[in-house]
């Protein structure tokens, strides 16, 4: 399958959404990625359920939804109402993480589980056979524009050895810092789905910065 590259709002200029999602809609994208924040888990506030409602109306991709925020089971049938496709939720915020992913593909979304840069893989062995996707932070979450952390590789390959070994149908998203400079690195080390926000959001070509993580080399 060929990698799949996920823009983040969270970078966009919100004065101007429509037209950024428009860009987005007529670009190489495969999804919209949006970051859900509480201020809680982490130190920052995003944005709610009107944004995501507005992002539906006019997004012609799917919304790849990344919650970081506390007690996410409150809200997981609003976040498919707003139209979430693929609903992410954090390893360390959940309590029954079982329970919490089933609910989410039994409400007709993908099911992702996000782990914080300090997280180790090796605590997924037993909720992959109920996912779709895992979702490596390379940055620490709750702001953007930040470096990517090296060590990051090293999660990489051993998830995606955990997944090929285990023969699961589990994509392996990256978060923070991505950019042209690492895309190819990251998409050999066997990363399926890209999350760029500022180096797309900040480009003096946005569509183009997309076509080049799409085909990067």
């Amino acid at each position: 399958m060929d990698h799949l590259v996920s823009p983040s709002l969270l970078a966009a200029d919100f004065g101007n959404l429509h037209k950024e999602i428009s860009m987005v809609n007529n670009s190489q994208a495969d999804w919209i990625h949006l970051d859900i924040m509480d201020g809680l888990f982490v130190p920052n506030i995003s944005f709610g359920f009107p944004v995501i409602e507005y992002v539906r109306k006019t997004a012609k991709k799917p919304l790849d939804v990344h919650l970081m925020i506390v007690d996410p089971d409150r809200y997981l049938s609003r976040f498919r109402d707003a139209g979430a496709g693929i609903l992410t939720v954090q390893y360390e915020a959940c309590i029954h993480l079982h329970r919490t992913v089933s609910e989410i593909r039994d409400l007709g979304m993908k099911a992702g589980v996000a782990l914080n840069p300090h997280t180790p893989v090796s605590l997924l062995k037993n909720i992959l056979p109920f996912i779709d996707m895992v979702l490596i932070m390379t940055v620490n979450p709750g702001f953007g524009g930040q470096s990517f952390i090296m060590e990051s590789y090293n999660k990489i390959a051993e998830l995606r050895n955990m997944i090929d070994a285990g023969g699961f149908k589990v994509l392996i998203e990256v978060d923070g810092g991505i950019d042209t400079s690492n895309a190819s690195r990251l998409v050999g080390a066997g990363v399926n789905v890209l999350v760029a926000g500022h180096s797309v959001f900040s480009s003096p070509d946005p569509a183009d910065t997309i076509r080049r993580l799409k085909t990067p080399g």
